[in-house]
């Protein structure tokens, strides 16, 4: 079957929250960009769905927040976690400067389906699906494209950059020969659903016990759960039977006990395979990477969609006046990589921190449990926990749009 070779401007790897973040940035400044994604829609079960206040700030910014709002989703404005009868609260986003002062609950391919078609209004944005990157093509030690598999037989993409935002499994940094930074990660997550009762309580997230951490995130027709095991153990739980899974459960949540038969066999779990890790460098000539394919964030916080979100606003704001007038050197990629390392090392340190003094001891506990002091202390005070709201809901470095848009600029005669 014959080759399809095509050029372009700027290549992405990756259909995610980074890589349509980016490919619609660098379109909307009038540089040309081919997305691939290996897949045929953006549907997929038990993705990150969380947009923090950063990224609606972002919306508001290109003037599309209220668009997006439209989309079915839900809001919470406080985050806490119920241990044993108490619930205590530990971060409040009313003390968030952004327009937003909430978390916004939306499926992942309705926010990256609406993202491509404001994208699609630009005639430099190319959107290619069912589209898998299985190398990259290099010459004299310069990355010039990448090939990849379709339906259609083998596409060549030549390109002066190529991105690579296609996750924790990224072929591209793989394939580049990248040295990865694995920081590691104490739990496994299994991702499951029940469905929901209007009697129910309300937003619960994390549900805290003797050797349980689970979380619940309401969706008002279901629950989309988190049941976080210790790294490995999937084996383990499955040896004990779906039976004693379904008594884990209810232990922590009670009022699922009428639901539980919803989780019949190991086939209605997914597995989460927790990695915690980054690229010591992200970039080398024609190629940098962003998002989880340059760091792999725990799910801690829920912050790794927002964190690929700032990665592809700092790429766009950095690279579209090289990319655009033909100027692209190493060092603009570098910028990009020490612009965002900062917030990365911050996020993964705490993530860390949190990982090794809570969730790990927390998962060998055996005795009763008692509330930590941090969560006490932060439950007494409305102004503590506005620290932890703007950690998650800010970050350690806020980006802002910078980037133009070619559709409302003035015309040149």
């Amino acid at each position: 079957m014959a080759i399809t070779e095509i050029s372009t401007t700027c290549c992405v790897v990756g259909g995610g929250p980074a890589g349509m973040m980016t490919g619609y940035l660098l379109a909307r400044a009038g540089v040309d960009v081919v997305v691939l994604e290996k897949h045929a829609d953006f549907f997929r079960d038990f993705r990150g769905d969380t947009v923090h206040p950063s990224t609606l700030e972002l919306m508001h910014e290109l003037g599309l927040l209220d668009e997006l709002l439209k989309i079915p989703h839900q809001t919470v404005s406080e985050l806490g976690g119920q241990f044993g009868d108490r619930f205590l609260r530990v971060a409040d986003f009313s003390y968030v400067r952004t327009k937003c002062k909430f978390i916004a609950f939306m499926p992942q391919w309705d926010f990256l389906n609406f993202i491509s078609a404001q994208a699609k209004k630009y005639f430099h944005f190319h959107l290619r699906m069912n589209s898998e990157v299985v190398d990259l093509i290099i010459e004299n030690g310069i990355v010039k494209g990448v090939k990849a598999k379709t339906k259609d037989g083998e596409l060549h993409v030549r390109a002066t950059l190529t991105i690579g935002a296609d996750g924790r499994g990224s072929i591209v940094r793989a394939r580049a020969g990248f040295e990865i930074e694995d920081i590691g990660a104490p739990m496994d997550i299994l991702w499951l659903r029940f469905s929901r009762k209007q009697t129910d309580p309300a937003q619960t997230l994390g549900r805290f016990g003797a050797g349980i951490i689970f979380i619940m995130l309401n969706r008002e027709e279901y629950w989309q759960c988190g049941f976080v095991i210790p790294k490995g153990k999937l084996e383990q739980f499955k040896a004990e039977g779906i039976e004693k899974f379904h008594r884990r459960i209810t232990a922590i949540a009670p009022f699922l006990d009428d639901r539980t038969n919803e989780i019949s066999t190991w086939d209605d779990v997914r597995l989460l395979t927790v990695k915690v890790d980054r690229l010591k460098k992200w970039y080398r000539s024609g190629l940098l990477c962003i998002g989880d394919s340059a760091h792999a964030m725990s799910p801690i916080g829920g912050v790794g969609i927002n964190l690929a979100v700032q990665d592809a606003v700092a790429a766009a704001n950095l690279l579209f006046h090289p990319l655009a007038h033909g100027y692209l050197v190493d060092h603009h990629l570098l910028n990009v990589q020490d612009r965002r390392m900062y917030p990365t090392f911050m996020t993964q340190t705490m993530q860390v921190e949190i990982q090794k003094k809570f969730v790990k001891p927390l998962l060998h506990q055996t005795t009763e449990l008692k509330p930590p002091f941090f969560a006490e202390l932060l439950n007494e005070s409305a102004i503590l926990r506005a620290i932890p709201a703007n950690v998650i809901g800010i970050g350690f470095l806020a980006e802002h749009i910078h980037t133009p848009d070619v559709n409302a600029l003035p015309a040149i005669d």
